[in-house]
């Protein structure tokens, strides 16, 4: 697993190893079951301090992408299966509210594609063009 932290990035440095690890997991780079360092060590090997790499693998654990396992570590989890199920959710629930709110099918993916160039913009990430 590589990391690199920007200090000069406007993301803050528990995004920006949050970022790397879901992007690694979701490429493959890093496998379904790929033991992930200790939260102190992958701090102390970064130089950050513990709490910031504690809430990027929080982050991360919420979106499905890792999954701790008691004193047995942390693993990257199935791939994208977790993330992939609340983001169905998310986005039905999304229609269904546009449907509500009288919005046609063209206004509504406008919509969602000024949030998610504006969500990829800021974290640094490459989104959809």
């Amino acid at each position: 697993m590589s990391l690199k932290i920007r200090i000069d990035d406007s993301a803050p440095p528990y995004e920006q190893v949050r970022a790397q690890i879901s992007e690694q997991a979701r490429s493959g780079a890093l496998p379904v079951g790929y033991r992930l360092p200790t939260v102190r060590g992958l701090a102390e090997s970064l130089g950050l301090a513990v709490n910031t790499v504690a809430k990027a693998y929080r982050a991360l654990e919420g979106d499905g992408v890792i999954e701790t396992r008691g004193r047995n570590g942390t693993f990257v989890a199935a791939a994208g299966s977790a993330a992939e199920r609340e983001a169905s959710l998310a986005a039905q629930a999304y229609a269904d509210r546009v449907r509500r709110l009288g919005l046609d099918e063209g206004a509504a993916l406008e919509a969602v594609r000024d949030a998610l160039r504006a969500a990829y913009r800021e974290s640094g990430s490459q989104g959809i063009r």
